[in-house]
C-alpha cells in the first residue's frame, strides 16, 4: 500500500505561492471540489486540507469552513459560472475533483422524468461542464483531474438505469479526456464501490445496502484521490478501483 506523505512544510528554501502551495516537490494546492459539503466530497476536502492543500467546494448548499460556491450542478451554465468566480480568487489549480452525485432508484416507468434527468444532468453533464470551466486553471497550475464514477459504471443493474447511464458516461468522458489531454493535464478516472455516507438516505428499503453491509469509510476513499493528485510530472494514475473487500457489485 502507498504512503501518503504531507506536503512540504514551507520555508525560506521553498517559497510558497497563495495557489500552488510550497514550490518544490508535489504540492497539492488549490483544490477545487464538487460535492464537498457532504459525503465522499467533505473527505477529500478534509483529505486534501491535511495534506496541506486549500479545498475549495462547490455544492447546492454552503459548505461551512470552506472556501466555496453555492450552485446546483444539473444547470450546466451555472456550474460554468460558479467555476469563474472561483478562478477569479484562485486563477490557478492544483486539481479538480468532481465528488458530487445524485441518485433516483426504481424502474425506468416509474421513475418521473425529471427526476432521471437529473441525474445524468448532475453526475455527467455537470462533471463535464465543471472539468470544461476550470481547465486552463488546472493546467496553469500544472495540476490533475480526478473524476469520481462508480462501480455501477462499470457493471449495470436493475432500477438504476439512470444512475448507470451517467456513470457509464462518466467512465467514458473520462477515458476519452485522458487521451486527449495526455501529456498536458494528467488525468484519474476513480471507481469507488459503497461507502458509508448519506448517499442512501430517504430510499426506500429496497434500495438501501443491507444492515450486515460493508461499506467502505470514505476517508479511505479520499486517501486514494490525494495519491492520485500527488503524483509527480510524468506519472499517471489512469484509473483506480476502490471498493470494500465485500464489493457485491464488482467485477
Amino acid at each position: 500500500m502507498a504512503t501518503i506523505r504531507s506536503a512540504p512544510s514551507a520555508g525560506p528554501e521553498t517559497g510558497v505561492d497563495p495557489d500552488l502551495g510550497p514550490v518544490s516537490g508535489t504540492p497539492l494546492g488549490t483544490v477545487l471540489i464538487t460535492g464537498a459539503a457532504s459525503g465522499l466530497g467533505a473527505a477529500v476536502a478534509a483529505a486534501v486540507s491535511a495534506a496541506g492543500g486549500q479545498p475549495v467546494g462547490l455544492d447546492r448548499v454552503p459548505v461551512e469552513g470552506m472556501d466555496h460556491e453555492v450552485v446546483d450542478l444539473a444547470d450546466a451554465r451555472a456550474a460554468e459560472a460558479a467555476v469563474a468566480r472561483v478562478l477569479e480568487r484562485h486563477p490557478r489549480l492544483g486539481g479538480v475533483v468532481t465528488a458530487a452525485g445524485t441518485d433516483a432508484c426504481g424502474r425506468l416507468e416509474d421513475v418521473p422524468a425529471e427526476d432521471w434527468e437529473r441525474v445524468v444532468l448532475v453526475n455527467l453533464v455537470g462533471t463535464a461542464a465543471v472539468v470544461r470551466a476550470a481547465l486552463p486553471a488546472v493546467e496553469a497550475g500544472e495540476g490533475r483531474i480526478v473524476t469520481i464514477a462508480s462501480t455501477l459504471g462499470l457493471r449495470a443493474v436493475s432500477d438504476a438505469t439512470a444512475y448507470c447511464a451517467s456513470k457509464f458516461g462518466v467512465v467514458g468522458f473520462t477515458r476519452a479526456l485522458s487521451a486527449e489531454l495526455a501529456g498536458r493535464v494528467g488525468v484519474t478516472l476513480l471507481v469507488p464501490g459503497g461507502m458509508a455516507t448519506a448517499f442512501f438516505d430517504g430510499r426506500t428499503e429496497q434500495y438501501k445496502p443491507p444492515p450486515d453491509a460493508k461499506l467502505n469509510d470514505p476517508a479511505n476513499v479520499a486517501a486514494s484521490v490525494v495519491f492520485a493528485l500527488r503524483q509527480p510530472p510524468g506519472c499517471e494514475v489512469r484509473e483506480l478501483v476502490i471498493t470494500p473487500a465485500m464489493e457485491g457489485s464488482y467485477p
